[in-house]
């Protein structure tokens, strides 16, 4: 699918956004590996959180979709053998999660994935899970993953050297099933929907640290979830009100994690008004309403201790950068070539099209901002990352021609109906 946007006057209004996918996925996991009923409201139902429902329904747990309500009969710890393949589509959070739950199975599984999916490393997951016991067979460290599970697995202690909250849940998630606890420890914290929710569903789950203690569990307990607003999503729109003059925006119900909001904190540092309100806490994790105006904004820096809190917010970053005055440089996010694109390269390659002055690092990007500049329209490519086509959107909406996006549907990857939200905002 093609899409053509154009330059607008201002963005303004309240405005909600998806369910946060990350909690999606870790909701309908403990529930389906718990025993009872468990209620997940406000889910979404984006591609990739499917692709976990899909997986689980193959093993035994039964998912029932009521609006923005999921009911879920958890098949409980000792899941049933799948009849087939496990597709997890475009979703790593899908294949690597999933990994470290099979990997505690009495049943050999296979887990597949799209074109885009089977490029991505799962090294990173089968090392640790081969530690611990479980036979996972793999072709140059990628999709498919054949994984003969072991009851069972071996307790370990694992230093990994990347922050990656993928890698940490698969190595918790096995930890449920092995014969002692597990510690994971990486260099900084990534997010900690995995320990919040486990601890919720009645797993023990220690935090000391960037150090994270599981301990093995006879069963997991039913509950009710309510999933905030994904601040990945909001990203979008807390740029295009930064950007757009004269624009002033609410966002409902936003998650503001402390390990996922770092978007936040730069932006602020930056310059930009940005007012959190009605904060609360709901199922355990911290939630406000965004408040965004637009704002004259100067260039900072961002390494690798920030990075893990705002990994998938760099791209749209990168683009308030460039409307920012000065040069802002952002390093250690060499994760960002491994993601559903190479990240680095399709934000510079496709800047450059609109007269972004930008460089690309080996671990990240310098760009020279430029406030007020006009960008330019062109034909752009998303190379089918949802978030390098929202990020191409947002930048139509102060560009001086038309922008085309190839391949604009990809955002149903988690934001399916992004391109209507976006245009009931703009004036």
């Amino acid at each position: 699918m093609e899409i053509k946007l154009k330059k607008v006057d201002k963005i303004e209004g309240v405005i909600g956004v998806p369910a946060d996918k990350s909690i999606t996925h870790r909701a309908v996991m403990l529930s389906s590996l718990a025993e009872g009923d468990s209620v997940i409201e406000n889910y979404l139902p984006s591609d990739d959180c499917i692709r976990t429902m899909e997986a689980f329904k193959q093993m035994g747990a039964e998912i029932m979709a009521e609006g923005d309500t999921l009911f879920v009969k958890g098949a409980g710890l000792k899941l049933q053998k799948p009849q087939k393949e496990i597709y997890a589509g475009n979703s790593g959070t899908t294949a690597r999660i999933l990994a470290g739950i099979l990997a505690g199975q009495n049943f050999a599984s296979v887990i597949t994935g799209d074109e885009s999916l089977s490029k991505r490393p799962m090294k990173r997951v089968i090392d640790p899970l081969s530690e611990m016991g479980a036979e996972i067979g793999s072709e140059n460290g990628s999709l498919p993953l054949k994984i003969k599970g072991k009851v069972p697995l071996k307790a370990i202690k694992y230093e990994s050297n990347k922050s990656t909250a993928q890698v940490k849940s698969a190595v918790m998630f096995a930890g449920l099933y092995a014969d002692g606890a597990i510690t994971y420890i990486e260099p900084v914290k990534s997010r900690d929907h995995t320990e919040r929710m486990m601890r919720a569903f009645g797993a023990k789950v220690e935090t000391s640290g960037n150090a994270v203690t599981i301990y093995p569990a006879e069963k997991l307990i039913a509950n009710e979830v309510c999933i905030s607003g994904d601040i990945s999503s909001a990203a979008f729109f807390i740029a295009a009100a930064l950007i757009v003059p004269d624009s002033e925006l609410t966002i409902k119900n936003v998650g503001i994690n402390p390990t996922r909001d770092g978007i936040i904190e730069v932006l602020k540092k930056m310059g930009a008004e940005i007012t959190l309100k009605n904060v609360e806490d709901v199922s355990g994790e911290p939630v406000a309403d965004i408040k965004v105006k637009y704002s004259k904004l100067k260039a900072t820096d961002v390494d690798a201790g920030l990075i893990p809190r705002m990994i998938d917010e760099i791209p749209i970053f990168a683009l308030i950068a460039a409307q920012a005055e000065g040069i802002t440089r952002i390093t250690g996010a060499k994760e960002l070539r491994v993601k559903e694109s190479d990240r680095i390269t399709a934000i510079r390659t496709q800047f450059e099209k609109l007269g972004i002055e930008i460089e690309e690092l080996e671990d990240g990007l310098i760009i020279n901002g430029h406030p007020g500049y006009e960008l330019c329209g062109a034909a752009v490519e998303s190379f089918g990352d949802h978030r390098i086509a929202m990020t191409l959107a947002v930048a139509s909406l102060i560009a001086g021609g038309e922008m085309i996006i190839k391949d604009a549907d990809c955002v149903n990857i988690s934001f399916p109906d992004f391109y209507e939200r976006l245009k009931s905002v703009c004036r």
